[in-house]
């Protein structure tokens, strides 16, 4: 039997007599909070990156491939479609799905306002799995490569400005080389990503409709997106893309096109490392002084252990075998606050936001289990090294002190 383990069992034990017991209790809670806290700060800002990574991904692919002078302009030379290549494409470890695009910047006119936006083409390819989450009324089209359809699909934010619905005619414009075009199209659905800067600008239609208005056959596009598995291998395919496609195409990622987005949600990263430090050195004071007050509370008995012949690495050990009970016991209730509130919060979106200044309409939660193993982990290695200094105190204590002391 482990003698240092049993005495520590017995300095837990629900004695009213312990003046420390209100302490491990206030010890326990403040764990637990700080375990919570930390959880659910990892949960949310990982959320919110992951929420608005998914909205421009949604709008761009995550690896766009074009001709040199891919850029912010919206409107590039075009390339010629090549199924071998992107057959190729396909093979590459890491990729899902591969759509060909085309951008069209023009004018939307009403009876009261002008409007400008960009026409974005997509084809028979195009994957709609984002499009279909944010569609807030309507549905998407089809797109079929014999027959053009007229189709379109509006933002929330055009459609209020402009005063649009549903099944109406959408009077276009756009500037050619033989001058000023015009192009009906009939509202087929309006979507809401939340995301102002792409809301406002991205029109959907078939992609049919920009190879005529820029006077191109069937065979040609403004290029390709690559959708891949993981965002976290986004620059190992990036890269694997680049050297797959040839010498007379460029490929740009995500991050390279949006520098600005990527960075911005970087600072947040920030933020929860201020965290998780202030949490961090608050729930080690808290172990301390519940550990000094157990040393103090008990060294009466101490000095008698030492008398028995208990040396001091053994009452350390008592020590920080109850420091260790109180720690995790802390965690695992502070895992279940964080898992109980983030659940509650994914589900039902209790906590809303301001869309228009967060992009979310609700606070996302994105409860990783490798970042909570991460966080207990190192919750529970600092408190293990906080516990080395109050413990190191029992070495100091005496026989005649502790008689003294009692």
């Amino acid at each position: 039997m482990n003698l240092e383990l049993f005495i520590a069992r017995r300095f837990l034990s629900k004695n009213k007599k312990n003046i420390s017991q209100p302490i491990i209790r206030v010890a326990i809670t403040g764990i637990a909070l700080g375990v919570a806290v930390m959880i659910l700060s990892v949960a949310v800002v990982t959320g919110f990156q992951q929420k608005i990574t998914e909205k421009v991904i949604g709008f761009g692919g995550h690896i766009r491939i074009g001709n040199f002078d891919l850029n912010h302009s919206f409107e590039s030379l075009p390339i010629e479609k090549n199924s071998q290549m992107v057959s190729d494409l396909e093979q590459i470890n890491g990729v899902a799905h591969v759509q060909v695009y085309a951008n069209k910047a023009g004018m939307i006119k009403t009876d009261e306002q002008i409007q400008g936006f960009i026409l974005k083409g997509v084809g028979s390819d195009f994957d709609w799995s984002f499009m279909k989450k944010n569609m807030v009324e309507g549905s998407i089209f089809s797109v079929n490569d014999n027959i053009k359809t007229n189709d379109v699909i509006v933002s929330r934010f055009l459609a209020d400005k402009l005063k649009l619905k549903l099944n109406d005619k959408l009077k276009t414009y756009f500037i050619g080389d033989d001058g000023l075009k015009g192009r009906p199209f009939v509202i087929k659905g309006i979507y809401e990503t939340g995301l102002e800067e792409f809301d406002k600008k991205f029109v959907f239609a078939d992609i049919a409709h920009i190879q005529k208005l820029n006077q191109w056959d069937a065979g040609k596009v403004d290029g390709y997106e690559v959708l891949i598995k993981d965002f976290n291998q986004l620059n190992t395919v990036g890269n694997e893309v680049y050297q797959t496609i040839g010498y007379n195409l460029n490929a740009k990622t995500i991050r390279e096109l949006h520098p600005e987005i990527f960075d911005w949600l970087g600072l947040t990263n920030m933020n929860v490392v201020v965290i998780i430090v202030i949490i961090a050195l608050i729930s080690s004071v808290t172990m301390i002084s519940t550990l000094l007050i157990l040393i103090l509370e008990k060294t009466n008995l101490i000095g008698t252990l030492k008398a028995m012949g208990a040396n001091n690495l053994s009452i350390r050990k008592i020590f920080i075998y109850n420091a260790l009970y109180i720690c995790l016991l802390g965690m695992l209730w502070g895992n279940f606050i964080a898992l109980t509130l983030g659940l509650l919060q994914d589900k039902y979106g209790i906590l809303k936001l301001d869309q228009a200044s967060y992009y979310v309409k609700t606070v996302p939660v994105n409860l990783n289990l490798i970042h909570m193993l991460l966080i207990n982990a190192g919750s529970l290695a600092v408190c293990t090294l906080a516990l080395m200094i109050p413990s190191y105190i029992v070495s100091k204590i005496t026989v005649v002190k502790a008689i003294r002391f009692s």
